[in-house]
């Protein structure tokens, strides 16, 4: 019966200590705090960006700058979709985007096979041909990519985005590839060679589902980088038409 006693009371007070809570300590609420107002700090762009779409150009350029909107102006979204035709530059933006990711992962992931699985002659070469890519300003290329695009006729098109887009995001997604792709055991090849897969069967097969991190590595990158890019799109797009989203922002202003 002791014995009984002694346990039960021993399982009744590791209950009430459970029941307890812990005690905060310095370090741990100093810690919650920075990172409050760090999210604040990033939140803070949103809340300017959301209170001045519903405001006025008179309280936009006046002195309710911070502040709420004394008139919560909702119309303003209808005047962007129909005045503004930003419906139709999202959808511009995103088949920019979509056609430019698919290009570039297609192109990259072939490359990179052929380079980290494959011995042949020039193969480092050709890697640094790819890798000077990343040297290549953009800013010094537009005039070249403009006439190119001229005289091949494909000014105020889908292409002449989406082909300056693929061929400078392709360097970045080779290089990424490769990282992951020399990771990847060469026994996993031999083993689906000796089951009988081609070339084309260890690619597709063995070597793709093994690299989603590092498609969707690339996938967001390149996806930003078209995405936000104005220049190009301001330059080779003069057609309403095929105007993506930067451009169409742009063209709000005032």
């Amino acid at each position: 019966m002791s014995s009984e006693y002694s346990l039960t009371g021993l399982n009744t007070d590791s209950h009430k200590e459970n029941l307890i809570p812990k005690k905060f300590k310095v370090k741990e609420i100093w810690v919650y705090f920075i990172f409050i107002f760090w999210a604040l700090i990033n939140l803070f762009p949103v809340y300017w960006m959301f209170t001045f779409s519903l405001k006025s150009n008179e309280e936009i350029f006046g002195e309710n700058v911070a502040g709420l909107p004394r008139e919560w102006l909702w119309s303003n979204y209808e005047k962007a979709l129909k005045v503004g035709n930003i419906g139709r530059y999202f959808l511009n933006s995103i088949i920019v985007s979509v056609a430019t990711i698919a290009i570039v992962m297609f192109i990259s992931m072939m490359a990179t096979f052929a380079l980290t699985r494959f011995v042949w002659k020039g193969r480092k070469r050709m890697n640094q041909f790819f890798m000077l890519g990343l040297t290549i300003p953009i800013h010094a290329s537009i005039v070249p990519i403009y006439i190119t695009l001229s005289r091949l006729g494909l000014l105020n098109t889908y292409l002449a985005l989406i082909i300056p887009y693929s061929a400078f995001s392709l360097a970045m997604a080779i290089l990424v590839c490769t990282g992951f792709m020399q990771e990847l055991p060469i026994e996993l090849d031999e083993a689906a060679c000796i089951d009988g897969c081609s070339a084309w069967g260890i690619f597709f097969r063995v070597i793709v589902p093994l690299m989603k991190p590092a498609v969707a590595t690339v996938s967001i990158y390149t996806f930003l980088q078209c995405w936000n890019e104005l220049m190009f799109a301001n330059i080779f797009i003069s057609d309403s038409i095929h105007k993506t989203l930067p451009v169409g922002i742009q063209a709000l202003s005032g």
